[in-house]
């Protein structure tokens, strides 16, 4: 169950915004085994003023077109996996929308089961 958070410079169409998340989706979906349907994002742009991405930070070039991306999902995937799910969706980025590799930041933020509510105030995940 990821939660999806997408960070960008504001002035984007959404067609570009429908791009990166069906992307994230599709990712999440062939490298990390989410299952179909479990998509929940939310797509936020900001002014250049409220969106701060060091350019150069560990010698990567980023540029102010560079997307965040914060995945909450459930512990326990393997380093391979994270791997896998990085140039997967690095990639995808690239050639579906040509969003420069450099400019794609992502952070995946492990929680345990019972941490999640999908309705009716009930924890569906714990056990």
């Amino acid at each position: 169950m990821p939660l999806v958070r997408i960070d960008l410079a504001e002035g984007q169409s959404a067609e570009y915004r429908t791009a990166i998340a069906d992307e994230v989706y599709n990712a999440m979906t062939t490298t990390l085994n989410v299952p179909a349907n479990d998509r929940f994002m939310l797509v936020t742009e900001h002014k250049p003023s409220d969106f701060i991405a060091d350019p150069t930070y560990l010698g990567i070039e980023r540029s102010p077109q560079c997307v965040i991306l914060q995945i909450t999902l459930n512990a326990g995937r393997d380093l391979a996996m994270k791997r896998a799910f990085y140039k997967a969706l690095v990639d995808g980025l690239h050639e579906r929308i040509g969003l420069r590799r450099e400019d794609v930041f992502i952070s995946l933020v492990e929680v345990q089961k019972e941490n999640w509510s999908f309705g009716n105030g009930e924890a569906q995940y714990a056990t």
